[in-house]
């Protein structure tokens, strides 16, 4: 054990712990194999999320609280947006044309996974989703190509918004316990995430411009307006979900992960696949930590994140609104996920 990690593991009822772990692993598998689960994956999210709180019998004020107010500034980013970038299509249909005439696709791919990788750290990667979701409709490909694109450029929005506390939860969180300022997360995770955003880019480049029937834009063209409405209650349903299950889910994180040595928390925390990032950030990360240690966690943390659909707000919002399916997201971000957690340590192991 690193001898700077806080000695966290609590006493917990053996029988709490195998239930726990049973949420978990119903959590990981149903999506996949239960159709109308995955059709509705934010309320089996929900339903799992106070599942777990009731488990660990940590229901309280604050905590209903907190997840009904907690979701509101994003759903209500998510709805404003939506709202302007509906009205506004037509619009951008007429002048995106010309840009893609302009850079080329393969070239056009590229600015958009590494451009939205780096704003993301200064627009937020909410608004960095919501932009890369009307690329999708607007880049006019197939559908594969386009479930491809929006994996990939969610791994990018995801390290990238972690370079400032700005950017997303995680990084806020992080730097505030870190006493950090503005540049903290920059300085110390700016090697390490600048080379994979244009790693990403480069992959996104290559994964073909076929255009085909039945894509993503033409599904989502169909929606009306109320469709706006529905998907900004579904991302305040699945922020809510995500922060139950944290919550309840936290000995878990106690007892089995928070704990480890840095490496071993490396690869633990690929469970952000699944649960919120920023609570296993808050659990895992301080002020004792040596920056070795910090750049471990935070890198398995934000990698793994990209791989499954609830591991990030980015992949929720762009997945809702686009309507890829837990399985679709799966076949291309567990295999994407696990090449570059397996990149990453490697350059983390010989380089620290």
């Amino acid at each position: 054990m690193d001898a700077s990690l806080p000695d966290l593991a609590g006493t917990y009822p053996p029988g709490l712990l195998a239930a726990l772990w049973a949420i978990v692993a119903v959590v990981l598998i149903v999506p996949f194999t239960v159709r109308k689960v995955e059709e509705n994956l934010e309320v089996f999210l929900l339903v799992m999320g106070c599942a777990a709180v009731c488990v660990t019998k940590d229901w309280s004020g604050e905590l209903v609280l907190s997840a009904l107010r907690d979701p509101f500034l994003i759903t209500l980013v998510v709805l404003i947006a939506g709202l302007a970038f509906h009205f506004g299509r037509p619009y951008m249909d007429r002048h995106f044309g010309r840009l893609r005439a302009l850079l080329g696709a393969r070239l056009m791919l590229f600015a958009v996974v590494t451009g939205l990788g780096l704003l993301s750290s200064v627009i937020t990667a909410i608004i960095a989703a919501l932009l890369l979701v009307e690329v999708v409709h607007l880049l006019k490909l197939g559908r594969r190509e386009e479930i491809r694109l929006t994996v990939i450029a969610c791994f990018s929005i995801g390290l990238g918004a972690a370079l400032t506390p700005v950017g997303e939860p995680l990084s806020t969180i992080v730097t505030a316990k870190l006493r950090g300022d503005f540049w903290t997360l920059a300085r110390l995770l700016g090697a390490y995430i600048l080379p994979g955003i244009l790693a990403l880019g480069g992959l996104a480049a290559f994964i073909g411009t076929t255009r085909r029937k039945a894509t993503l834009k033409d599904v989502h063209r169909r929606d009306p307006l109320s469709g706006v409405l529905l998907r900004a209650l579904k991302v305040y349903a699945f922020v809510a979900a995500l922060l139950l299950l944290g919550e309840g889910i936290y000995p878990l994180v106690d007892r089995y992960i928070a704990r480890l040595p840095s490496a071993a928390l490396f690869w633990a925390n690929m469970i952000s696949a699944i649960l919120d990032n920023a609570t296993l950030a808050a659990a895992e990360t301080g002020p004792g930590l040596s920056p070795d240690q910090l750049t471990a966690i935070l890198l398995g943390l934000l990698i793994s994140g990209g791989m499954l659909i609830p591991g990030n707000i980015p992949n929720i919002i762009s997945a809702g609104h686009l309507k890829i399916r837990s399985r679709e997201w799966a076949v291309i971000g567990i295999p994407l996920g696990l090449v570059l957690m397996t990149v990453y340590f490697a350059a983390w192991f010989f380089l620290r």
